[in-house]
């Protein structure tokens, strides 16, 4: 604790941003687990660039300093959508970082909170970076190495900050590692399952076609949104939206990686998997340009561990199987990739079938993540 009073500055300005943009930079200097985020990517997501989420959202991002040094930070989010989806008046924080001070931490939520309620929100839940389609969740545990590519870390003491300003658990997510001999090793019964299903439903399944790459992104959105709106936390992507995404991945995403089911022409289920470009983004600090963005083209043949991002059928197909027909056809590609690890993230801890179905596979869980909740 310190004598030195706290402010928090509501960014405003260019400087504001670049202080508030800066700050993780500052405070994971020397952590050897933290990768910096795309900076372009992030200054997206934080509505400093045009992006198409806040078609239907509204941001308000602060930081609070010390003497003149920046201490922390937080973003305050109104996700329309979601709250027209739930039927709800529940605000948003994300882009939370702060040093081991729960003064530091409650005076930034306290900022967050009155922003939102003065746009009439009754409730924060959080993280969300901006929201539950980019990256969310605080990880609570498995600090022993680094992110895959698009997940979140942090330091332990922040779970303790939260509940510490009065935040409690909402929801918990897992990650899952397996060898990718795993993937390969499915049992008889499964096996059964797999050969029936496609039988039963003349499956055909393909890996991603780039010639058609951003109607295909569009299918696997479309069936995104159509599988998931039982799940926890789920809120449909817009049109909008699914055509920044296609933009923003066409060169990040292997076709062979990303594979369809199809029942007489029309894609009923999609599996999403993503080269794990970290190590690959620690080593450029997050700069695509002028020459980090062909150091991660040149160097994804490199990349050992693929992140499993979604495995998704529509509610007509779903426990038939078709999951595990998608991940069969998988497996030769990712082999010949000379991948050896994978990553299953996340998966919702309400999310009994995936859970039990990675568990019995024998995939071990790694990290957990947590869902915040607070009435405000």
């Amino acid at each position: 604790m310190s004598a030195v009073p706290i402010e928090v500055i509501s960014v405003a300005t260019r400087r504001d941003r670049q202080r508030f943009f800066n700050f993780p930079w500052e405070l994971y200097r020397g952590d050897p687990n933290w990768v910096p985020p795309l900076r372009l990517n992030q200054l997206e997501l934080l509505n400093y660039r045009r992006h198409p989420f806040y078609l239907t959202a509204e941001i308000q991002t602060f930081y609070a300093q010390r003497g003149g040094k920046v201490v922390g930070r937080i973003a305050a989010i109104v996700d329309h959508a979601h709250n027209k989806f739930y039927d709800e008046r529940r605000g948003k924080f994300g882009f939370f970082d702060s040093i081991d001070d729960v003064d530091v931490a409650g005076a930034l939520f306290d900022a967050a909170s009155d922003w939102l309620r003065t746009r009439g929100q009754t409730a924060m839940r959080g993280p969300e970076n901006p929201s539950q389609n980019y990256e969310w969740g605080l990880l609570i545990d498995g600090f022993e190495q680094p992110p895959t590519f698009m997940m979140t870390y942090n330091p332990p003491y922040y779970a303790r900050l939260l509940e510490q300003c009065g935040f409690t658990k909402a929801q918990d997510m897992f990650s899952f590692w397996g060898h990718v001999e795993m993937l390969g090793s499915i049992d008889e019964k499964l096996k059964f399952v797999t050969r029936e299903s496609t039988r039963r439903f003349n499956v055909n399944v393909r890996p991603l076609d780039r010639k058609r790459f951003t109607d295909e992104v569009k299918s696997f959105m479309h069936i995104y949104n159509n599988a998931l709106p039982g799940q926890w936390g789920f809120v449909p992507v817009s049109a909008e939206e699914i055509n920044h995404i296609a933009s923003g991945l066409k060169f990040l995403i292997v076709p062979d990686l990303m594979t369809f089911a199809e029942v007489d022409g029309k894609p009923i289920g999609a599996v999403f998997g993503l080269l794990d470009y970290n190590p690959i983004i620690k080593k450029i600090d997050g700069r695509l340009f002028p020459f980090g963005f062909l150091r991660l083209l040149w160097g994804r043949n490199r990349l050992k561990r693929i992140r499993l991002v979604s495995t998704n059928v529509i509610p007509e197909y779903q426990r038939w199987g078709i999951g595990l027909v998608l991940l069969q056809r998988l497996i030769g590609d990712v082999l010949r990739w000379g991948i050896t690890e994978a990553e299953f993230s996340w998966v919702l801890e309400s999310n009994h079938l995936s859970r039990k179905s990675l568990e019995n596979g024998g995939a071990k869980l790694t990290h957990t993540f947590r869902i915040y909740d607070k009435t405000i």
